[in-house]
């Protein structure tokens, strides 16, 4: 929790008891039905929330913004930045009942009023987000090709709606047919501790209105 508030100063009360709620719940949860590494629950904060963190120090997301996570999993990232951006619209998908399940359980302890769920693949999604975002849940290129659909074209945050991701490691060859047009951001610039040294986030507009990435 403490790397939470080291980074997030000016988070509310609630803000605060959300995210310190978080620990007790997912490790309870993660008893019945394993979301997270039974032996990294206790690097939760860091590993996960925080991780998911990144995406609101490259964009935050302005009022009425809508964003649907593609293999939500337990709730990565969309969890901790529906508790950041409470005026935003959170739509959680996996195609995993029981990970939805955890996810599910965990926004209604949470009292979180922003989220969403969809128990199903992301090619079977019709609706509109102003943002696609992921945590490592497939390739780019995969991503790209199935979550393309699902940009809004109608603009309003600092940058144009696409698809952020958060990765790990060498990423040249994922990037490479988007070279022209993707932004990677390293998240040791965001972040000081050691684990962020490889980890990156992955930004690639999408614009519909033209009918190609």
């Amino acid at each position: 929790m403490n790397e939470i508030l080291k980074y997030f100063p000016t988070l509310t009360e609630q803000q605060t008891r959300q995210f310190a709620a978080l620990f007790d719940l997912y490790a309870d949860w993660n008893t019945k039905i394993n979301v997270i590494s039974r032996k990294d629950i206790e690097n939760l904060y860091l590993h996960h929330v925080l991780h998911s963190l990144a995406i609101a120090k490259i964009l935050p997301f302005k009022k009425g913004t809508s964003i649907i996570d593609v293999g939500t999993g337990g709730g990565f990232p969309a969890i901790p930045l529906a508790i950041i951006f409470t005026e935003c619209t959170f739509c959680l998908l996996d195609s995993v009942a029981k990970k939805i399940k955890v996810a599910q359980e965990v926004v209604s302890a949470l009292d979180l009023r922003n989220c969403t769920f969809s128990h199903s693949r992301i090619e079977d999604e019709k609706r509109t987000f102003d943002f696609v975002v992921s945590r490592a849940a497939m390739s780019l290129t995969d991503l790209v090709r199935l979550s393309s659909k699902n940009i809004a074209t109608t603009q309003q945050n600092a940058l144009p709606n696409g698809i952020i991701c958060l990765k790990g490691g060498d990423l040249q060859a994922e990037i490479q047919p988007y070279k022209n047009i993707v932004s990677v951001y390293n998240l040791s610039d965001f972040f000081e501790e050691d684990y962020f040294s490889t980890k990156k986030a992955i930004y690639l507009p999408i614009d519909n209105s033209r009918k190609k990435v």
